[in-house]
């Protein structure tokens, strides 16, 4: 098991953390892997024939630069790290996943924030004039990056963080939900569009269903599913007022 501390959230009221943990007992023990001034870890994804291979997403320092941010790989298990993807001292990495037929394609998300701990009323703010938030992908391993998702918007029309999805029974089709919308791609992330402007599900951590590709579910302040590929979506779970539901596996 491998676990990633700190919040990896974006809010005045946030807790760091100290970097990556892992146990090989099933959480009996830990072990610290490094990662320290990373102080929010936002996503882990494993190799699954491989638990010494691994990605971790390192969102960075939320109220300043550093430049422990990015995507790091490691092949040992996390006796050492290696920096694979990083487009500077603002940009952290929100979110890394495995495509579930290939493991060496590896899609991250990165995303130039920042908190705001005095403002009011105010929790972050995006850095428009801080080149490379966006979405990239990696076809051999992570050694390299390209940046992808023709379609997507532009972070002053309201990219925002980008929650991403692939869909296990069909790895062409991904998801992304975004600030302006849910935003859909049926080519392995080459190009998406939008397939809905529910507000309900902009921002909210996306599922989908293991054997069919158009069930998707939204974890947001209630927990939402679409069966038709995102186009529309109902409240199955939860009060819209705020229920605040942040994951669904299946």
């Amino acid at each position: 098991i491998y676990a990633g501390s700190g919040e990896a959230t974006q809010r005045p009221d946030l807790s760091i953390g100290n970097g990556l943990y892992k146990s090989t007992d099933a959480g009996k023990t830990w072990q610290h892997l490094g990662l320290r001034n990373g102080q929010q870890i936002a996503s882990i994804a494993v190799d699954p024939h491989n638990p010494g291979r691994l990605f971790v997403a390192v969102l960075g320092h939320p109220y300043g630069p550093n430049k422990q941010r990015g995507v790091f790989r490691s092949t040992d298990g996390g006796k050492r790290f290696q920096k694979v993807l990083y487009k500077g001292e603002n940009v952290g990495a929100a979110e890394v996943v495995l495509d579930p037929s290939n493991p060496k394609i590896v899609y991250a998300v990165l995303w130039a924030v920042r908190s705001m701990p005095t403002v009011i009323g105010v929790s972050f703010r995006h850095l428009p004039k801080v080149p490379g938030s966006g979405l990239f992908k990696s076809t051999d391993g992570g050694n390299t990056w390209h940046r992808i998702g023709r379609g997507l918007p532009t972070v002053a029309q309201g990219l925002g963080r980008i929650r991403l999805a692939i869909a296990p029974g069909n790895p062409d089709r991904i998801y992304a939900s975004v600030s302006a919308g849910m935003y859909r791609s049926d080519n392995a992330g080459q190009s998406f569009y939008r397939v809905s402007h529910d507000p309900r599900n902009s921002g909210g951590f996306v599922t989908v269903a293991p054997n069919n590709p158009d069930e998707i579910y939204v974890s947001s302040t209630a927990l939402y599913r679409s069966m038709d590929g995102g186009k529309t979506f109902t409240a199955i779970r939860g009060a819209p007022g705020g229920n605040d539901y942040h994951h669904v596996w299946i």
